[in-house]
């Protein structure tokens, strides 16, 4: 008989709950801005920081860009980025998780790198790719390749040794175990992975885009810091959160549809 997933409805007051924290936390912060409890030098009103995001759609003052072309430089950066992480980092850390020799080749060299903080790279980053797209991209998978070799080593260690010693038993190759046992078992760890990849590349966006960047989100809030405007760095940050957020979501999703065909 075919597994059937009971769905349990929420009571409506959870269901709102989330929302009726968002309007009380907006309502909240309009009001310690309006009232002056916290001045408006310091802390931009949510209707400042919308009015601003309104007129920054179409005009490239004060810092020269709209917002449409600093999120379009914050994804391009982050994403290729974010994907070159991926792209070593995972294979790498399933690779060092089976193969003795893999782990003993990168792994002391992956200790040895993995404490330094991404924003201490930026003076060697400087001088190897200078101040364009490719130094940003770089300290993004600087931050980025961390947790996906993490994650993915471990996702591998945890294979179970009893379905290990089976596979053996029927005679299995050391690579059809790493292949067909491995790394299915590994893929919960592993989108664990892209979601604190995405998580450590967010973070350190504003890092790489101090490489003397004339836009993005990370530029916009160091602007806003320079000029004075608090509506600006909020709008930074906020842009920041949102996408962040979004890209996320999207992450979940596809794991959710993914893991669901494989426990099928």
């Amino acid at each position: 008989m075919a597994y059937q997933e009971v769905v349990v409805k929420k009571p409506l007051p959870l269901i709102l709950l989330p929302y009726a924290s968002l309007i009380l936390f907006f309502a909240v912060w309009q009001a310690v801005v309006q009232f002056g409890v916290i001045p408006n030098t310091l802390l931009a009103s949510p209707s400042q920081v919308l009015a601003t995001f309104v007129d920054k759609l179409t005009n490239a003052n004060p810092d020269g860009a709209t917002m449409g072309a600093h999120a379009w430089t914050s994804i391009q950066e982050a994403f290729l980025g974010y994907l070159l992480s991926l792209i070593v980092g995972i294979p790498l850390g399933l690779a060092m998780g089976w193969f003795n020799v893999v782990e003993g080749l990168f792994r002391p060299v992956f200790e040895l790198i993995r404490p330094i903080p991404p924003i201490a790279w930026i003076p060697l980053t400087v001088f190897w790719f200078g101040i364009g797209l490719a130094g940003k991209v770089f300290i993004i998978w600087i931050a980025g390749i961390v947790p996906c070799v993490i994650n993915s080593y471990v996702g591998v260690r945890m294979t179970s040794p009893v379905l290990i010693q089976m596979a053996r038993t029927y005679g299995a190759s050391n690579w059809q175990i790493f292949t067909q046992l491995c790394i299915p078992s590994a893929l919960p760890m592993v989108f664990g992975a892209l979601q604190l990849a995405l998580a450590y590349c967010w973070t350190n966006l504003v890092a790489a885009e101090l490489l003397a960047a004339d836009s993005g989100l990370g530029f916009l809030i160091t602007m806003g810091g320079r000029l004075g405007r608090p509506d600006i760095i909020v709008l930074g940050m906020i842009c920041v959160g949102i996408s962040g957020a979004v890209i996320g979501f999207v992450i979940d999703q596809v794991e959710k549809k993914l893991l669901a065909g494989i426990r099928r």
